[in-house]
C-alpha cells in the first residue's frame, strides 16, 4: 500500500523520478541554457543561404534539430522539477527563462520556411535524390511545400497574421464567463450537507451520489449558470463559427471541415463516415442505458443519471500491484514490448504519489535523447490503476519512435497518439477480467470499460456531429442562436440516446458547457477515431490464427516506430487500420456490444 504523506522528503525515492538523467545539476542546466541562446543566435545568421545548394540547406535543417534537441531538454528539466512542487519560485522562475528562449528560438527561425519556399520544389527534389542524408528530410520538406496550397500572397498571409490575435478572444471570454464569473450557486443535499455546485462539485455529484434527487439538484444548479446566459454562449459559439468560416474561404477550402484536417492529410469523409456508422449503430448505446435503468431501479432516467456507478467496489489498488498486471498485460504484444514496459517501470521515471505543491492529473513528458517521463497521483482507485496503463502506452509509444526516428520525425499527432494508450487500457482491461474471480469487481471493470467507451467514442462522435452542423448552418449563411443551437443538440440526444432519456428542459443546453467547441473546434473527433483505430488493432492482435495476430504486433510496432514520418492515415494504413472503412467503426460497437452483454449476465449475481 501507498505510504499515506503529503510531504515530498517523506515519499521513498523508489516512488519518485530521478531528473539527473536530464541534467545531472543546475549547473549543467545553465551551461545548455546559454549554448541554446547561442545556436539560436547562430541559427538567425544563416539566414540568405539555403538557395545556394543543397549543402547548405542540409546544414540548416541539421542545425534546427540541434537546436529542437537542446530546447527539448533545456524546456523538460525545469518544467518537471516545477510540476513536482510548483510553490518552488526559483524553479518556476527557471522554467520562464526556458520558455522565453525557446520563443525566442522560433522567433529566430521564423524565415526558413519562406526562404524555402522560394527555391521550386522541382530543384530540392533533385538535391534530395543526389544525397541520402538530406532525403531524410523528405517528407518534412514535402509536406511544407503541401501545405502551401492554402497559403496567400505576403498581403494575405500579414492581413491574416493580423486578424489571428483575435483567433483565442472566444475561448477566453468563454472560460471567464463559465469559470472565473460565473456564480455558481448552493445547494442541500438529502444528506444535509450545502455544497457549491462549482464544475468540481458537479462532476463529484454525478458520479458518485447514489442519490438520485441530488444529482437532479446538481444539475439544474449548474446548468441553471448557463442557462442565464444562454444568448452570450450562443453569441460567443456564432463567432466561433463564423471565425472558422471566414479563414476557411480566405484560404480557398471548400468547408471548415476541410481547413481544419488538411495540416495533416485527413479527407473529410473520415469525420462523415465516423459520424454516419455511430449513428447507424445509436442502438447499442440506447441498449446500455436502458440496461442501466434497470439496474439502478429508477423510473425516471435522465442525462445526469448517466455517470453513477450501477455497484460501488471499496477496493484499494496498490501501486506496485497495478505495476505488475500492466507488465503482464501487455504480453500480446510480444517480448519486445514487455521488455520496454519493465524497463521503463524499472528506472526511476515515473513520480507515483501525489505530494504539497504538486500538479495534479497525469502525463507523459517525451524528453528527447534520455526517456519520457511519467506523472501520476496515483491514489489507489481503479481509475488510478488504468491512468497508469494509458501513461505508459504513450511512453512506450516515445520511446520507441525516439529510437527509430531522427529528431525531425520523432513527435506524432494527436490522431495517432491516443491509439497505444487506449489499445494499454484495452490489454489491461483483459487481464484484469481473466485474473479475477470476483463477480462485483467483474461488474466494476465491465462498467469501467463501457464506459470508457460511452464517454470516449459515443459522447465525443456526437460532440463532433454538432460541431459540423453548427458550421454547416454558417456556410449555408444560416443563423446561430441559442434557441437553434439547442434544437440541434436536443436532436442529437434524441437521435443517439433514443427513447431512453426522459425528458428535462436543461439538457438541450449542455452544449455550452463543453469547453472544446468553443478553444479547439474540430479536435474531439480525434479521441473518437484513436479509439476506434485501437479497436481494431485489439481485434487483430488478440483473435485469429497465430500467425496472423504475429504479423498484426509487427504493424502496429511499426506504427509506434515510425513517430511523425508520414501523414497519419497513411501510418494507420500500413498498420491495418483505415478509418475510411465504416469497419473500422464499427469494431468500437461490437466490442461495446460484448462488454455489455458479460454486464448484463453478470449484474444479477451483485444485485
Amino acid at each position: 500500500m501507498k505510504p499515506q504523506t503529503r510531504e515530498r522528503a517523506e515519499i521513498p525515492d523508489r516512488y519518485k523520478w530521478d531528473l539527473s538523467a536530464i541534467y545531472p545539476s543546475w549547473d549543467a542546466w545553465d551551461e545548455a541554457y546559454a549554448r541554446l541562446g547561442a545556436l539560436v543566435s547562430a541559427f538567425a545568421s544563416r539566414r540568405g543561404t539555403l538557395a545556394s545548394g543543397p549543402g547548405a540547406l542540409l546544414e540548416a535543417l541539421r542545425a534546427a534539430d540541434e537546436l529542437g534537441r537542446l530546447a527539448h531538454s533545456v524546456y523538460y528539466f525545469p518544467a518537471l522539477f516545477h510540476d513536482q512542487d510548483q510553490r518552488d519560485n526559483a524553479v518556476g522562475a527557471r522554467r520562464q527563462m526556458a520558455q522565453i528562449q525557446v520563443a525566442r528560438w522560433q522567433e529566430a527561425a521564423s524565415w526558413f520556411n519562406p526562404e524555402l519556399l522560394e527555391i521550386p520544389l522541382a530543384r530540392v527534389r533533385e538535391w534530395m535524390a543526389g544525397r541520402a542524408d538530406l532525403a531524410v528530410y523528405r517528407f518534412a520538406v514535402e509536406n511544407l511545400y503541401r501545405l502551401q496550397t492554402h497559403v496567400l500572397d505576403a498581403k494575405g498571409e500579414r492581413l491574416m497574421s493580423l486578424v489571428s490575435r483575435f483567433d483565442s478572444t472566444a475561448a477566453e471570454a468563454y472560460e471567464a464567463l463559465s469559470t472565473a464569473d460565473a456564480a455558481f450557486p448552493t445547494i442541500e443535499l438529502t444528506d444535509g450537507r450545502r455544497v457549491t455546485v462549482s464544475y468540481g462539485e458537479y462532476r463529484s455529484i454525478l458520479t458518485t451520489s447514489r442519490q438520485q434527487a441530488d444529482r437532479e439538484a446538481a444539475f439544474r444548479a449548474y446548468l441553471g449558470t448557463f442557462e442565464a446566459s444562454r444568448n452570450t454562449y450562443a453569441a460567443l459559439y456564432n463567432g466561433v463559427c463564423q471565425r472558422d468560416w471566414a479563414a476557411a474561404q480566405a484560404r480557398g477550402y471548400g468547408s471548415t471541415l476541410e481547413a481544419a484536417l488538411f495540416v495533416h492529410d485527413i479527407p473529410p469523409a473520415v469525420v462523415e463516415t465516423l459520424i454516419a456508422v455511430t449513428r447507424a449503430n445509436a442502438a447499442s448505446l440506447q441498449r446500455y442505458h436502458r440496461l442501466r435503468k434497470r439496474a439502478l431501479g429508477l423510473d425516471r432516467y435522465c442525462l445526469f443519471d448517466g455517470q453513477v456507478p450501477i455497484v460501488g467496489l471499496e477496493r484499494a489498488y496498490d501501486y506496485d500491484e497495478a505495476r505488475a498486471w500492466i507488465e503482464a498485460s501487455v504480453a500480446p504484444l510480444g517480448a519486445e514490448y514487455q521488455a520496454l514496459v519493465e524497463r521503463s517501470f524499472e528506472r526511476a521515471s515515473i513520480d507515483v504519489y501525489e505530494n504539497d505543491g504538486k500538479r495534479s492529473g497525469a502525463y507523459s513528458a517525451p524528453v528527447y535523447g534520455v526517456h519520457p517521463y511519467i506523472l501520476l497521483n496515483h491514489n489507489d482507485t481503479l481509475d488510478a490503476v488504468f491512468t497508469l496503463a494509458h501513461e505508459m502506452g504513450h511512453s512506450i509509444h516515445t520511446v520507441l519512435a525516439h529510437a527509430n526516428q531522427p529528431f525531425v520525425y520523432s513527435d506524432y499527432t494527436i490522431f495517432v497518439a491516443e491509439v497505444p494508450s487506449t489499445l494499454a487500457e484495452a490489454l489491461l482491461l483483459d487481464h484484469l477480467l481473466e485474473r479475477t474471480a470476483d463477480s462485483r469487481e467483474r461488474v466494476v471493470l465491465l462498467e469501467h470499460a463501457i464506459e470508457s467507451i460511452a464517454g470516449t467514442f459515443f459522447s465525443q462522435v456526437l460532440y463532433a456531429d454538432f460541431e459540423l452542423r453548427a458550421h454547416r448552418l454558417v456556410e449555408a449563411n444560416q443563423a446561430i442562436t441559442a434557441d437553434v443551437l439547442g434544437d440541434i443538440w436536443e436532436g442529437l440526444l434524441a437521435d443517439y440516446y433514443g427513447g431512453t432519456l426522459d425528458a428535462e428542459p436543461l439538457a438541450r443546453l449542455t452544449w455550452a458547457r463543453v469547453p472544446h467547441f468553443f478553444s479547439t473546434p474540430y479536435y474531439v473527433y480525434q479521441y473518437a477515431t484513436c479509439f476506434a483505430s485501437a479497436s481494431r488493432l485489439a481485434d487483430q492482435i488478440l483473435r485469429g490464427a497465430e500467425a496472423s495476430r504475429a504479423d498484426a504486433v509487427g504493424r502496429y510496432l511499426d506504427l509506434l516506430k515510425a513517430g511523425g514520418s508520414g501523414h497519419p492515415m497513411d501510418l494507420l494504413r500500413r498498420a491495418g487500420v483505415d478509418l475510411r472503412d465504416a469497419d473500422t467503426v464499427e469494431s468500437v460497437v461490437g466490442r461495446f456490444d460484448t462488454l455489455v452483454s458479460r454486464l448484463e449476465g453478470e449484474l444479477p449475481g451483485v444485485l
